[in-house]
């Protein structure tokens, strides 16, 4: 039991030690926000609190799930605000969010339990995860 309390924060120091780059290189603001998922955002909350919100996560997996949306939405996010920069600055910005979504993916990959199906592949993690909206994006 002593060796579970002192992983858990050892393991989030380690996750949001991966997104502290991230979070210093671009602002998340609303302004990054495609407008189709400002849209649908709009009418999710005129619709109130989603009862998954209230609803913890209870498996390793769905934790696992849920990060992997998670670091995918960050990534979304930090490449609309590199789109918002200058063309000078745009490519390293862009590929600064992707060296901190893969950073991020290896620590939760590196953390997840082997699944049946994964043999060595490196896609324990993969979950198929869109962009919103329905597109898949480039990366993942």
């Amino acid at each position: 039991m002593k060796v579970r309390t002192l992983i858990q924060p050892a393991l989030l120091g380690i996750l949001l030690a991966g997104a502290a780059p991230l979070a210093l290189a671009q602002a998340s603001t609303d302004a990054n926000v495609p407008p189709a998922a400002a849209s649908k955002q709009a009418r999710e909350i005129a619709q109130g609190d989603p009862v998954r919100w209230y609803k913890e996560d209870t498996t390793r997996q769905e934790r696992m799930r849920t990060r992997t949306k998670e670091i995918g939405a960050a990534l979304d996010e930090a490449k609309n605000a590199c789109k918002q920069q200058p063309a000078a600055e745009r490519q390293a910005c862009l590929q600064t969010a992707q060296a901190t979504w893969e950073t991020e993916m290896k620590a939760l990959r590196a953390n997840a339990p082997v699944q049946a199906g994964s043999a060595g592949t490196g896609h324990a993690a993969s979950t198929g995860h869109t962009g919103g909206e329905g597109r898949t994006t480039v990366g993942r």
